[in-house]
């Protein structure tokens, strides 16, 4: 369906119903372990599902001239295809920004369907919304959580991608303690993904305009000096002054992960909160990143979110994400 909000064009996918076929897409680079490519098949089947593997499926991307070429020709023949109604990514990685040039968008618009994945497919989101106005899912992928997913990212999944109801009250992880920054309401056009991927977009056509959105942004491995980096570029860009709020998600795993780390990290969005001169809520805390317990974001989806001094949080979709 597509729909006007303002002056934007956006694209809803259809829902997922039991039967139909979900395509597998590696657009970023393979993975190293075959076998959890089969659980998440297999899982993807006893849920009821036709799983169809693209050609290059985990190919080895050894010459980027001949891999993007093999991700280009899945990517374009999954959306191509009628019969396949989701395009599921493999893992993250890198490669995924070395394709934003070359990808028949026309194709997308003119097939739009369920595309999920997040990490370094925020670069292939970000890029078809720009370019076509599809909402697409930032959520879990074969090779990372769906080989073996916890009930809260399999109910946020399947939830997104099957119920045009589900987005309308989006719930946090009971382990994840919202930390409230800044308190205040918004509604925007929910947009953001990885940091680094994010930050690498910068300036190119590929990346949406941040006017009337609420930003979500995570990252994994990175120190507190590198985050410090990143957010300063989005500051000096004016992207964080554009955004009526920003929900920031989960930045662990580090190998400097001490306090001290997580003190410096919790100033780092303190400052940038202040220093971007938003009115809107900023939090950190968000069920999103690089963790067991992930929420799939609907990235393009216009949402409400609320956030009191206590922590109090909430967010939903002020329209369906998908259609029946």
């Amino acid at each position: 369906m597509l729909v006007f909000f303002g002056f934007m064009k956006t694209l809803t996918p259809k829902a997922l119903r039991k039967g139909e076929t979900i395509g597998l897409v590696s657009p970023s680079s393979h993975c190293a372990y075959p076998d959890k490519i089969g659980l998440a098949i297999s899982y993807l089947e006893k849920n009821g599902y036709q799983v169809k593997p693209s050609r290059h499926l985990n190919c080895i991307d050894t010459d980027p001239v001949i891999a993007d070429q093999q991700k280009l020709h899945d990517l374009h023949g999954m959306f191509s295809d009628p019969a396949v109604k989701v395009v599921l990514c493999l893992r993250g990685g890198s490669g995924a920004s070395r394709l934003l040039k070359k990808i028949d968008y026309s194709i997308i618009a003119a097939n739009p369907k369920i595309l999920v994945g997040y990490s370094d497919i925020t670069a292939l989101s970000l890029a078809v919304f720009a370019k076509t106005g599809l909402i697409s899912f930032s959520g879990p992928m074969l090779a990372t959580e769906l080989y073996g997913p916890t009930p809260y990212t399999e109910e946020h999944f399947w939830g997104m991608i099957t119920s045009p109801s589900y987005a309308l009250s989006l719930q946090n992880h009971p382990a994840h303690p919202v930390t409230c920054i800044r308190e205040g309401k918004a509604e925007g056009r929910l947009l953001g993904g990885n940091l680094s991927v994010f930050s690498s977009m910068i300036g190119t056509p590929y990346l949406p305009s941040l006017n009337d959105s609420l930003l979500f942004l995570e990252d994994i491995n990175e120190p507190a000096y590198r985050i410090d980096r990143m957010l300063s570029h989005l500051d000096n860009a004016g992207l964080l002054a554009q955004s009526k709020g920003v929900l920031f998600g989960q930045f662990g795993n580090h190998a400097e992960n001490t306090k001290e780390e997580n003190l410096r990290q919790q100033h780092i969005f303190k400052y940038y909160s202040d220093h971007a001169n938003i009115d809107g809520p900023v939090m950190r805390g968000l069920s999103y990143g690089h963790i067991k317990n992930l929420m799939t974001i609907p990235v393009g989806a216009r949402v409400k979110m609320e956030l009191s001094a206590a922590g109090d949080f909430s967010l939903g979709a002020l329209h369906p994400v998908i259609d029946a």
